[in-house]
Order: structure tokens, then C-alpha cells, then sequence
């Protein structure tokens, strides 16, 4: 039951076609479709329905690489499924609320021979509402042991392609399989989903790109996304060559979570470093503003299935393994890891310490046993098999060096174990050691603390006392996900084999109540932070992020992988040229406010000086007297004076409103009285040893300010001191009559009240004042400073400043949150708008002219 719209998806992934081949459908799908239909193309403006919607129960749909189902071949030949208690995608329904209706989105265990699919598609949606993908094998290998395996889990695990032995050269053909898998499983949640009411939980680094599918299909899809795995430094996460992909598709999420601060950190960095974006923190909430959406950032790991765990304890299976295990280690301290067979999970690290350890004790030779489980490695390839030898050959050593009769130090168990014999091990271990070089989050040591706790069976099979309190000890890992989580563990560098040795030393030789202590803190966190807690914490905060989405007003840009989500107020829209030259044709007095830098001319522009261009299209409006036209601007009255020289009738408002002017013949004058300057004998020494400190950041030095702008510095860098220098000047100007304000690379001093708004409110004023009331208001902007000017229109639009019927355009550059009215995408668009108002002005004038000359003749 393969998707039959994937194949074209490897021109998709080379950017080379617009990403519009999505199945569509006239009416809403129903929740029992097993085989999808051959279905029209979407449009480019994506789709999101206003029906009101059938279904009376919440929905979730809940998509990872794998359905949370046991697979087995009869010996009929038939197919018998049952569900997997321990896939966490089951595990966490436990958090949802009951009557939380879920259908789950994955692939099988097993391959399914074609014929049979449509079968066991129907069975499995109506028996477990499980809805499998049906990837076909050569294709799953390349997703899966291709992409997935040999390029984003040795990079998100720190494993850069330095040689074909690491990781592998990146690979296009690997990246288009891993595009097409992503494209089938958007085609399989497209069959379930009701867009208006359905949630979408998204699983794992194997279907990273998937949000970017959905949102294209559904503009206000309510989408989370959780990365179970690490997330690497920007250093680390940059040299992927699909990087920008990835981070966009996740950007197509309103939700993203991570296990730990860390790992949410280096996203963020690689948002600011690589797109260009930056995050706010409110109310206790992360969030990037991505194109009007905020995209919410979710820190918590996940816990264990508390349930599920107490039930493998009272098994009697569980218990008879506990006696077992009991006599065999009589009078000897059982140390215990739990560990994959692969690279990262640093085993033969911790073998080493463990000789270590041994050597330097030799007390403890014949006392102390390592019990080493190493789980079947869920990848393939020469790494796995090196580190099986690896492993195997240093057990070999340190059993043959310390090992004697009826005693072997290191036991490895590499043979697959049952869910309990595991429990038991954990339940006579006096210490776990999770020492991974680098994991995402390692549940071991949680199952460990939960198992130590035990119950009344154990402790009788163990000769334990009930009234004792319980203890265990944990050395773990800095790199895992747990750590931070686990305050009472040893935290170690697994890399620093003596370090882990004195760890291990450590927790044989802490007193008892210090180790029933640390006990009692782990098994209060890890009993109340369960994966109920946190499905229902996650689902908290993706209703909660997705509340604005039938206020917004939303429309998909851009192609490809590229494509994401512009969602902005309904009354923001674009402005017509056709509706403005229209207006300004019929009224009289117009006032016109623009701003220079970013909105006439590119910030990034190397001649930031006004064009030829330009200078013709100002002059044609001042020289209608109809307009009063003013540029308003940052920048200093001395510069402005000398790119505007030849504009007679142009009024200019510098350094963003203190000085005025209306032309070019009139004194400049200050919108705001300041006695004087001597706060900046105070603000420049503290500029100067930030900037002294930040490469790449310069003082701009203003008549009514200073200007500390760090637009070449290293964006985090850059980022962070602009933060401290914001704190320490508001600190040291704090009783002194001006504002220090943070802008988009810059931070500013300037006296109070000095602001873009004034020039507005000043200006209508003056027209009122000289019985010129405005019927006709044009002010453009492009930034944060802009907005004053913005709110300042919208002020005059109620008060007896403007005509009654005055027509009101405040207009800022780009579809972003603005306090204006309309926008346009780009300087290219501002110009041409204005070059339409240029133009008009001219025929005006031409027209009045023959008229002139026709009155002259007639007389």
C-alpha cells in the first residue's frame, strides 16, 4: 500500500519544482480510509478548511518511525499483532485524558508482502486505530540505515564525516530517500486527519521534515514535534549540507521539544546563527518568531512508565530471577550497565575504569563484579562490529589479569534478555553506571532507582527489612540527557577513565544513610515526573500554543523545503498600488512620512546614500503643493543634509525625531527640550569597554545619543553583550533623563521621550494648525523605531487631527506583527509604489499645465 505520490519527491529535494504535489481531497476523508485515493494537486495558497467540524471528541494523531505493535508470522502464514508495552508511543496515551480519541502513524517491524497490505491496513486501523506506512524495503533501507543512521545520528551525536569510516560522506541519494519516506507518512496522516480539530504529535529525528509537508497542506495545522535524540552545536549542526531544510521543516511546528536545556539551547543558536532568527522568553515560555507564527520551544524530559515497571516486579518470574541472581552474587557488590552495542554508549570506556579500579584496589579483587547488558545494536555496519570486538577483547583481559576460580570480574551478558531478568539485575545491583559518551536521554538509571525501591515480595526474597529505607547509587554521564535531572548522582567525564574509577570507588564506600539519601531524592523525582507527566505536560503546551490559530490570518510562501507559513492579524494585508494612487488622486492635503534606511534603500547596502532614483522621485512629490513630505530617519542631521541637498521642499526629521526641519531653507529645531548631555560622559566609557570586548562592534556617536551597534559581531556573542550592556547602562543611567532601548543589532541611548511618533504627531498638528487638514496620510517604515510613528497615525485617525475622510495608509516593509495596517514585501515594492505617487503627480501636474494653456488661448 505504498503512497503512489512519492516518486517525484527527489526533484522536490533538490529544490528544483515548487512543493505543491500534495493529494487533496473535496471532502473530508473518513477515519476508516486504508488505502489512499488518487487525489488533485494543492494550490499554491495552501488549504485550510472554515467547515465546521463533525467529530465531537479531541483527536490525536501520533507519527514515529515505528507502530507501538508486536509483530509475528504464524505458522499458517497469517499475521498476529499485538501492542508493544514498552514503545513509549503507547506509553504515553497514559498522559492524555480518556476521552482523548488516538490513531497512530508508523511503520511495521515486519515487511508485508504487497498483497496482503490492504488486509492488514483495514485490520490493524480497526482493531489497535493504528494506520501503517508501507515503505518499500530498498527505499526503507536508504531512509533508515542510510540517511537516518549515517547521517543525523553520528552528527546529533557529535560524529563529524571526517573520513568514509565516520559517518560517511553525505550522500543526495540517501537525503531524497529520507525526503520520500517523510512524503509517505504526510500522505498517511493526510487520510486520518480532520485539520480543524485534530493535534499532530510528531516523533524523533526520522521524520524532521515532515511538518513542512503537513503545513503546506493544512495552514493551521496544530502540530508538535519532539526530538528524542540530541541536538548538536551550531558548529557541529552547520557542516550538514541539508541544514537549512531541516531547521525550516522543524520551524513548520508550533511545538518543539527537548530533553534537556542544552539540547533547546543549540537549536536556538543554530535559528539565530543560520536564519537569522532570535527567541524571547515570556512568562517562563520560549519562543521564536518565525513569519508571525510563535514556534514554542519545550524543555522536559521524559520519564518511565511507573505502571508498567510495578507489574514486571510482582511478577513471580521476576521474583524466582531475583533468589537466582541473589545466590550467585552471595557476599559479592554487583555493579551494573545497561547499554546498546554501539559506538556512543562508551562500554569499553567503562571496562576500563572498572580495571582501573581493580588495580588501584586491590581489596576489592574477588568482592566486586561488573555485570555488563548489552543490548542488540538497533544500527549496522563496521563501528558495531568494532565495538563488539572491542568490548569483548578487554573483557577477555581483565578477567584473565584478576579473575580466578569462582570468580570473574567482569560478566557480559550480550545476549538478547526479558524485560524482567533485566528488572532483576537492576534489583540486586548496588550501583547502575550509565557512562555514554553522548545520548539523548538513557531512561536505565530511572528504571534502576524505581526497581531499587522495590516491593514487599522482594524484600522478602531478599532478607531485606521493610522499615529500612531503600538505597542505590548512580554514576552517570555529564553527556546524557538524565543527568541534569539526577542531582544526587555521580556525575562524571566518561572520557576520563581515572575519574569514573574514584566514581565507582565512591559509591561502594558512601555510608548508608548518604546513599539511602540519594536514593530517596531520585525516587521522589523519577515516581512524580513520569511519561504520563510528561505526555500530558507536552499536550498542555501544544493546545496552549496553537490557541491563536483561528485568529490569524494565514497564507504558505515560498517552494520546496523552503516553504513555511506566514500567519498575521486578519486586518493586515498587503497594500494596492491601484488603491493608493487611486486615493491620492482624489484628496488635497496629503502628509507623507517615510522612513530611509530599510525601507528606500537596503540596510545591507554598501552605498547607503540615496540613488538618482530616489532623489527624482522625492523631489516629484515635494514639488506638488499638495504634499508635505518628510524623511524621518535614524541618522544624523549632517548626513541627511548632504544626500537630501538638492530637495528644496523636503522636510527631514534626524536621529529618529530630536531634530526637525521643514525644508531646506528653515532653521532645524528640537522636538524635545534637553538642557544637556552630560549623561554621555557617563554611557560612552561603558560602550567603549564592550566594544573593546566584542569584535566586530563599533559606537555610533549622535548629537542627541549614542548608538552601540554590533551587526558584524558574532551573532550569540553579539547577542549576549547587548543583553549585559543593556543591563548595566539602565543600572548606571538609571536617575538620568534618558532611554536606553535594544533595537535589531543595536542598543541606544537617547534622551526621553525622543521618538519617530513625534514627527507624525507634529507634523499633523502643524497642517491643522495652517487649515491644511490631512485627508490623505502615507507613513512607511520598516523596524522596531517605526512603529511609534505607526501608533501615532492610528492615534490621529480618532482625534480632530485629520479630516473625517481622511484616507490612512500606514504601510511597514515586509508580512511581519506591525502596529501598520498594510505592507510590502521589499524596497523594490516601497519604490515602485512610490514611482506610481511620482508618476501621478507628474500627469497632475502636466494636466494642469494644459489646462493653463488652453485658458490662455481662449482668453
Amino acid at each position: 500500500m505504498m503512497s503512489r505520490s512519492y516518486s517525484n519527491l527527489f526533484e522536490l529535494a533538490s529544490g528544483e519544482v515548487p512543493l505543491s504535489g500534495f493529494v487533496r481531497s473535496g471532502k473530508k476523508l473518513s477515519r476508516v480510509a486504508t488505502v489512499p485515493g488518487v487525489l488533485s494537486e494543492l494550490d499554491d495558497e495552501g488549504f485550510s478548511s472554515d467547515a465546521p467540524s463533525s467529530v465531537a471528541q479531541e483527536h490525536m494523531i501520533i507519527v514515529g518511525n515505528q507502530l507501538p505493535l508486536r509483530v509475528n508470522k504464524g505458522p499458517d502464514g497469517s499475521w498476529n499483532f499485538s501492542w508493544d508495552e514498552d514503545s513509549l508511543l503507547l506509553q504515553l496515551r497514559d498522559g492524555l485524558r480518556e476521552d482523548v480519541e488516538i490513531t497512530y502513524i508508523g511503520c511495521l517491524r515486519e515487511e508485508i508482502d504487497p498483497k496482503d497490505q490492504d488486509d492488514v491496513a483495514q485490520h490493524l486501523l480497526e482493531n489497535f486505530k493504528c494506520v501503517p506506512a508501507f515503505i518499500p524495503p530498498d527505499l526503507f533501507s536508504k531512509f533508515y540505515h542510510g540517511f537516518c543512521k549515517q547521517h543525523l545520528w553520528p552528527l546529533f551525536h557529535y560524529m563529524l564525516p571526517l573520513s568514509p569510516d565516520l559517518g560517511g560522506r553525505f550522500d543526495r541519494s540517501l537525503w531524497q530517500a529520507y525526503v520520500s519516506v517523510n512524503k509517505i507518512f504526510a500522505d498517511k496522516v493526510m487520510e486520518v486527519i480532520s485539520p480543524d480539530d485534530d493535534f499532530v504529535w510528531v516523533h524523533d529525528y526520522h521524520l524532521m521534515i515532515l511538518p513542512t509537508f503537513l503545513r503546506k497542506r493544512f495552514n493551521r495545522v496544530k502540530l508538535g514535534f519532539f526530538l528524542h535524540s540530541p541536538f548538536p552545536s551550531s558548529e557541529i549542526y552547520r557542516t550538514l549540507p541539508v541544514r537549512d531544510e531541516l531547521l525550516r521543516a522543524l520551524l513548520n511546528s508550533d511545538l518543539i521539544g527537548f530533553h534537556t536545556f542544552d539540547y533547546a539551547r543549540h537549536f536556538l543558536s543554530c535559528c539565530s546563527r543560520m536564519l537569522g532568527l532570535s527567541y524571547q522568553s515570556k512568562r517562563g515560555y520560549i519562543g521564536l518568531e518565525y513569519y508571525g507564527r510563535t514556534v514554542s520551544i519545550k524543555i522536559l524530559p521524559v520519564g518511565i512508565h511507573l505502571k508498567q515497571l510495578g507489574n514486571v516486579l510482582d511478577l513471580p518470574e521476576t521474583e524466582s530471577k531475583v533468589a537466582e541472581l541473589r545466590d550467585q552474587f552471595q557476599g559479592r557488590t554487583v555493579l551494573l550497565g545497561v547499554d546498546d552495542m554501539d559506538i556512543f554508549k562508551g562500554i569499553s570506556l567503562k571496562l576500563l575504569a572498572f580495571e582501573n579500579l581493580l588495580t588501584q584496589h586491590p581489596e576489592k579483587r574477588g568482592k566486586v563484579v561488573l555485570v555488563q547488558i548489552a543490548n542488540p545494536a538497533r544500527g549496522r555496519g563496521r563501528d558495531v562490529l568494532e565495538v563488539q570486538s572491542e568490548t569483548h577483547i578487554t573483557r577477555e583481559r581483565i578477567n584473565k589479569k584478576f579473575g580466578r576460580p569462582g570468580y570473574k570480574p567482569v560478566i557480559l551478558i550480550d545476549n538478547p534478555l526479558e524485560f524482567y531478568e533485566r528488572i532483576a539485575y537492576y534489583v540486586i545491583s548496588e550501583c547502575c553506571l550509565v557512562t555514554a559518551v553522548r545520548d539523548g536521554m538513557n531512561l536505565i538509571p530511572y528504571e534502576y532507582v524505581i526497581c531499587r525501591q522495590g516491593n514487599s515480595k522482594l524484600d522478602v526474597t531478599l532478607g531485606a527489612d521493610p522499615s529500612v529505607p531503600k538505597k542505590s547509587m548512580l554514576v552517570v554521564s555529564e553527556f546524557i540527557g538524565c543527568s541534569p535531572s539526577l542531582s544526587g548522582a555521580i556525575r562524571v567525564n566518561p572520557w576520563n577513565i581515572d575519574a569514573v574509577a574514584e566514581a565507582m570507588d565512591s559509591a561502594l564506600v558512601f555510608s548508608e544513610p548518604e546513599k539511602q539519601m540519594r536514593h530517596e531524592k531520585h525516587y521522589r523525582y523519577v515516581s512524580t515526573h513520569d511519561v504520563a507527566y510528561w505526555a500530558r505536560s507536552f499536550w498542555q503546551d501544544l493546545e496552549r500554543s496553537c490557541r491563536d490559530h483561528v485568529r490569524r490570518r494565514c497564507w504558505g510562501i515560498g517552494f520546496g523545503l523552503g516553504f513555511r507559513v506566514v500567519a498575521l492579524d486578519p486586518n493586515f494585508r498587503k497594500l494596492s498600488v491601484e488603491h493608493i494612487v487611486s486615493a491620492y488622486k482624489r484628496t488635497k492635503r496629503r502628509a507623507i512620512l517615510l522612513d530611509y534606511d530599510g525601507t528606500m534603500t537596503l540596510l545591507s547596502s554598501i552605498s547607503t546614500g540615496p540613488s538618482s532614483e530616489i532623489i527624482r522621485i522625492v523631489n516629484n512629490l515635494c514639488r506638488d503643493p499638495k504634499n508635505v513630505v518628510f524623511i524621518v530617519s535614524g541618522k544624523d542631521r549632517v548626513t541627511l543634509t548632504e544626500w537630501f541637498s538638492s530637495c528644496e521642499n523636503l522636510g527631514v526629521a534626524a536621529e529618529h525625531g530630536y531634530f526637525f526641519r521643514e525644508n531646506k531653507d528653515a532653521e532645524w529645531e528640537t522636538c524635545v527640550a534637553v538642557p544637556d548631555f552630560y549623561w554621555k560622559q557617563i554611557a560612552e566609557p561603558v560602550m567603549k569597554l564592550y566594544t573593546e570586548t566584542t569584535d566586530g562592534s563599533t559606537i555610533e556617536t549622535k548629537e542627541s545619543g549614542l548608538v552601540w551597534n554590533y551587526q558584524y559581531a558574532d551573532p550569540d556573542f553579539g547577542s549576549c553583550q547587548a543583553k549585559e550592556l543593556l543591563d548595566h547602562l539602565e543600572s548606571v543611567l538609571a536617575n538620568e533623563p534618558v532611554t536606553v532601548k535594544s533595537g535589531q543589532n543595536i542598543v541606544e541611548v537617547k534622551p526621553q521621550g525622543v521618538n519617530k511618533g513625534l514627527v507624525a504627531d507634529r507634523l499633523l498638528t502643524t497642517m491643522k494648525e495652517r487649515g491644511m487638514l490631512p485627508d490623505f496620510v502615507l507613513c512607511i517604515g520598516d523596524d522596531r523605531s517605526d512603529e511609534d510613528m505607526f501608533e501615532a497615525i492610528t492615534r490621529a485617525v480618532a482625534a480632530p487631527t485629520l479630516s473625517p475622510v481622511a484616507e490612512v495608509f500606514a504601510c511597514t516593509v515586509g508580512r511581519k506583527p506591525s502596529k501598520a495596517r498594510y505592507f510590502l514585501e521589499d524596497t523594490t515594492e516601497i519604490l515602485r509604489m512610490l514611482q506610481a505617487l511620482s508618476a501621478a503627480t507628474e500627469l497632475q501636474s502636466l494636466n494642469n499645465t494644459t489646462k493653463c494653456f488652453q485658458k490662455v488661448a481662449i482668453e
